[in-house]
């Protein structure tokens, strides 16, 4: 008998997106032997949801909750939470949910679920509030118990604690709500320069994932009172800087205040002359300032509805920032697994650097002497264990030069992002994800057994998690081995990391295949391979997998706790699971492995490259062949194909290095002879949003030819500034980029952007039948979609289907027509296995429909938060669903291939 896993996530705090993602994480990756996984969302006003399995793999809440028909037109065009609707009631809020899954009464949660895994965030998730409610119906749950997690949410009480035990704690002091006006702020300010001093950290006291946290570097009045109303959730707005904006800057700023991990949220308070009023929704916010500042008001003053009680400012400590994951090993004590250290330069360890590849780096163990680490580990453990935590927890400190540990923000639940510090650190003694979250259950299990003594039902689960544990460790039967390939060397090696994870993740946790991570290094003359353990796969992104596979090393931190945690190992891990990376051609390959799902993106990957390899040793793989590839891989020739078959694409040129150096006002002239400003430039053999950018000008085409073309990988300071390139936002170095023209409506009633998915099976007749799933709707923050709304969970939006029409009968016929392109185009193309499409879409008064196409790739993003999730999980499949039958196709092409031969 399997336990059936509730899979509480999603709430109403700031933090509720990582929690949605953090939830989704553990439904995939849960052993599919072991457990039944149930998700239970709970909304932004408390209700608990038996939420449909499709939702699951939206890439944010918003995707789908408010659902899509519910939300009134936006002339801002403004994305919103549930709560944004207005103070529903009862009735009102049951609807919504009826669209999405079925309401459950708090009542009838012990007769849907054996266990509560919980993903919560925040207020009402690691309070104690959700732990207490569980331990009344009877309902065992995950990590700490209620008094350990009341005291993990609020970081005023564990300062005060950590004091009193002895722990080193920077200087600081609180300040409450009540005692805060900004007009009247001098002696706030006085008491931080004569107590705290600068540099000084100012945050909330009941918030995580950096939200609200700001660092002021100087004695600046202005900049002390907005950290400290950003602390608070409170916006002081003047008139002269309202009036200043143009629309599109309005728009603007009301997105990045009504945003709820970096800006205040929705619903605030709007404050002028005294007067407060509540307003729901942005575009009311926007109507309302507005009228505020017509009628002569100088400031207005706007506080989140769900602000902050209380802040902390504290003295900002110089050292090494680090986070550690502290378990229970099998003895019931606690194990402080390798500290990682985080290196961001001199920014904020903010929402985007947490949570995006690439931006910051984790080093673990952290590079300080043996000594050092080991006195972090103890501390971190004497403060579990002063806390009175359970299972398992995240503790953050600095250590400074001098070896000073400061310990802060412990946390009872760790974001559970696949590459998030919990996973990542348990990586490091041998543990994948879904090994991780089987010892997180029954350590669980364990720890509500001795605290909920008068539940005897829980000897029976536990004894059944047990049984069935070594049943599965027993297991002999031969499941279909996997080679992952992931990596590569492109701008997209970040992306294709996650996408090759996500793979593996859902892959490991099955009872069909066993998969295993091939790392790709090297250059286009040599592909480096290297099959690599679970600890090197979940090292935060591709540049460090590298660095640590080329120079691989296992600290003797890592080996004594690997040694200390031997039972657990021995219990959860497969002896399958090698322990250091292992250089492999690809020859090699064929040797240890029945198939390879290709996780790279652009060069090498979609370049037919890799596949060209397979084929020559026989080893079936994943999506289109050597031919098709090496054609959608290159924009300008998968455009110049469509449009000589009567396909719409944008008009295109193909710039390259020689012309450029050679006569740039030649290039220039050209180019805005053929194309009117603004234009989009971007690579020609790139996708992920790499380097895509509106061009509105000559000066930032100079910059953008200039940064492309440059002749080392050193970004050149005045040309990113032109282009407004985002801190450490990668901008890769090529001999040709494409021009296009920007595609409008053109007089379309209706326009938009789409991505659509497509999938290929072999029919009983042996031909290749194509299945084109429903598009999402792309909603781009900016110009372009970036980087972090396609891959990064909770930034982008994407609805899925497509919003073509209102009216259902209407919105069905463009769908079909646009699939009917789409279709076509693949079989131009020899499109296999599975690919994405990008096309606008425009809509005419008559009826009319055109497809524009943007381009094609042939080895689509596979992150959790990936749109074409969004749409397999419409046409059925659940993520595993749909790679295994990616898998299934590449193997019976294969096989047909060899009878061909």
């Amino acid at each position: 008998m399997k336990l059936r896993i509730g899979i509480i996530f999603g709430g109403f705090s700031r933090e509720r997106e990582i929690s949605f993602a953090g939830g989704r994480t553990v439904f995939d990756n849960l052993n599919k032997s072991l457990f039944d996984a149930i998700p239970v969302f709970v909304d932004s006003f408390g209700n608990f949801v038996l939420l449909d399995w499709h939702f699951i793999y939206k890439g944010s809440i918003r995707d789908f909750y408010p659902p899509v028909p519910s939300i009134p037109p936006s002339p801002g065009n403004y994305q919103i939470y549930s709560e944004c609707l207005g103070d529903l009631n009862r009735k009102e809020q049951e609807e919504l949910i009826s669209k999405i899954g079925r309401l459950i009464p708090v009542s009838e949660l012990p007769e849907l679920i054996d266990f509560a895994f919980l993903c919560l965030h925040g207020p009402y998730g690691e309070d104690g509030r959700i732990q207490g409610l569980l331990e009344y119906t009877g309902i065992p749950y995950s990590g700490s118990g209620i008094l350990s997690s009341a005291i993990g949410i609020n970081k005023s009480i564990q300062k005060k604690l950590m004091k009193e035990a002895g722990f080193d704690s920077p200087s600081y002091f609180t300040l409450k709500k009540n005692e805060w006006k900004s007009e009247e702020a001098n002696e706030v300010i006085n008491n931080i320069q004569k107590n705290i001093g600068f540099p000084c950290v100012i945050k909330p006291a009941h918030q995580g994932s950096s939200i609200g946290v700001s660092i002021v570097s100087d004695h600046d009045n202005n900049e002390i009172i907005k950290a400290i109303n950003h602390a608070f959730f409170v916006r002081e707005i003047f008139s002269d800087e309202w009036i200043s904006f143009d629309e599109t800057s309005k728009i603007a700023f009301i997105r990045a205040l009504s945003d709820i991990r970096e800006g205040i949220g929705m619903p605030v308070l709007m404050i002028v002359t005294g007067r407060t009023e509540k307003i729901f929704h942005p575009d009311m916010l926007q109507k309302k300032i507005e009228e505020a500042f017509a009628k002569g008001n100088k400031k207005i003053i706007i506080e989140g509805c769900d602000g902050e009680s209380e802040i902390i400012i504290e003295q900002f400590i110089e050292g090494k920032e680090f986070s550690c994951i502290v378990i229970c090993n099998e003895d019931n004590r606690p194990v402080a697994l390798p500290p990682t250290e985080i290196r961001k330069g001199k920014e904020l360890f903010d929402y985007r650097s947490k949570y995006l590849p690439g931006l910051s780096r984790k080093i673990t163990p952290i590079e300080l002497p043996y000594e050092h680490i080991q006195q972090i580990r103890q501390e971190c453990e004497r403060l579990f264990l002063s806390l009175n935590f359970n299972v398992y927890a995240r503790i953050d400190g600095f250590v400074t030069k001098e070896g000073k540990i400061f310990l802060n923000d412990p946390n009872t639940t760790s974001g559970m992002m696949p590459s998030s510090f919990f996973f990542h650190q348990a990586a490091e003694i041998g543990l994948n994800p879904s090994q991780f979250l089987t010892y997180i259950i029954r350590t669980s299990l364990m720890e509500r057994k001795s605290d909920m003594q008068d539940k005897p039902q829980l000897s029976e689960l536990l004894d059944q998690l047990e049984k069935n544990i070594y049943l599965l460790k027993n297991n002999t039967e031969k499941k279909i081995r996997v080679a992952v390939i992931l990596g590569g060397y492109s701008s997209e090696r970040h992306i294709s990391v996650e996408s090759g994870r996500n793979v593996y993740e859902k892959l490991s946790s099955s009872d069909k295949y066993a998969p295993f991570p091939v790392f790709l290094t090297g250059s286009d003359d040599n592909h480096k391979l290297f099959q690599i353990p679970v600890s090197l796969m979940l090292k935060d992104n591709a540049d460090d997998i590298r660095e640590k596979t080329m120079h691989f090393n296992v600290h003797e931190i890592v080996k004594e706790i690997i040694m200390l945690c031997e039972k657990i190992t021995l219990k959860y891990t497969s002896s399958q699971d090698v322990l250091f990376p292992i250089t492999l051609s690809y020859d090699d390959l064929s040797e240890i492995t029945d198939v390879a799902f290709i996780a790279l993106h652009g060069r090498p990957g979609e370049d037919g490259e890799v596949q060209r390899q397979l084929e020559r040793i026989g080893i079936p793989y994943n999506g289109s062949g050597v031919e098709s590839s090496k054609i959608t891989i290159n924009k300008h020739e998968t455009n110049k194909i469509l449009k000589k078959h009567g396909f719409k694409v944008a008009s295109h040129m193909l710039i390259n290095f020689d012309d450029w150096k050679s006569d740039k006002g030649k290039v220039l002239t050209e180019i805005q002879n053929n194309f009117p400003f603004p234009l989009i430039a971007k690579p020609v053999d790139d996708g992920c949003s790499s380097a895509v950018k509106k061009i509105r000008n000559s000066q930032e085409l100079t910059a953008f030819a200039e940064m492309i073309f440059r002749p080392s990988e050193e970004v050149t300071k005045k040309d990113a500034a032109i282009l407004n390139l985002e801190p450490k936002e990668e901008f890769p170095r090529k001999r040709q980029f494409l021009i296009e023209e920007l595609i409008g409506p053109d007089g379309a009633k209706h326009f938009l952007e789409i991505t659509g998915g497509l999938l290929t099976r072999i029919s009983d007749d042996e031909q290749i039948v194509y299945e084109i799933f429903e598009a999402s709707e792309a909603l781009s923050g900016g110009d372009v979609l970036s980087l972090e709304e396609k891959f990064l969970a909770g930034q982008g939006q994407n609805i899925t289907p497509a919003r073509y029409a209102l009216d259902a009968k209407e919105r069905q016929r463009i769908s079909e027509i646009v699939k009917i392109e789409f279709k076509h185009a693949a079989e131009l193309l020899h499109i296999e296995g599975y690919a994405r499409i990008d096309a606008f879409v425009r809509v005419f008064g008559d009826g009319r429909v055109e497809t524009i196409f943007i381009e094609i790739n042939s080895l689509p993003g596979m992150t959790p938060a990936t749109c074409i999730f969004h749409q397999t999980a419409i046409a059925g499949y659940k993520p595993y669903d749909f790679i295994d039958r990616i898998l299934k196709y590449g193997m019976q092409k294969n096989k047909r291939q060899v009878k061909t031969h």
